[in-house]
């Protein structure tokens, strides 16, 4: 029944990800992972880059997602993140590529280094893509 869903809407500064019925959110807040159900209390949080997973009433969704802020209020739950892939459209060759990218510029930087903190983010947004695909091809 229509009462039993709530709005999941997912956008980043370039496209809407994500817009649909869902039962169930668990995202990662900075402060820990979350899960949402419908009625939830509202509040807002930061996310750090991690993995959504949106459950429906027939099959788990799976996004990686690059941090960025959610907005939870009883019936809807908002997504605005930096970077946001569904598990199915992201080229698991082209990460482990941007992977490897990463871990190589970081080899001998400093955490000083003003470079550091670009590849590092660079590094753990790839990591997080390759374990979403893992997870959603588990299912």
């Amino acid at each position: 029944m229509a009462e039993d869903y709530m709005q999941l809407d997912v956008v980043t500064p370039e496209r809407a990800v994500l817009s649909r019925k869902v039962v169930e959110v668990i995202a990662p807040g900075s402060a820990g992972e979350f899960g949402v159900l419908l009625g939830h209390t509202p509040f807002l949080t930061t996310l750090r880059a991690g993995q959504i997973i949106a459950k429906t009433e027939d099959r788990d969704i799976f996004l990686a997602v690059g941090g960025g802020f959610a907005e939870v209020i009883s019936d809807r739950v908002i997504i605005l993140a930096e970077s946001a892939d569904l598990a199915e459209d992201i080229d698991v060759d082209a990460v482990k590529k941007e992977l490897d990218m990463a871990q190589d510029r970081l080899k001998g930087l400093s955490k000083e280094d003003p470079d550091f903190s670009k590849w590092d983010s660079k590094l753990k947004k790839a990591e997080v893509k390759l374990r979403v695909v893992e997870n959603w091809q588990k299912i």
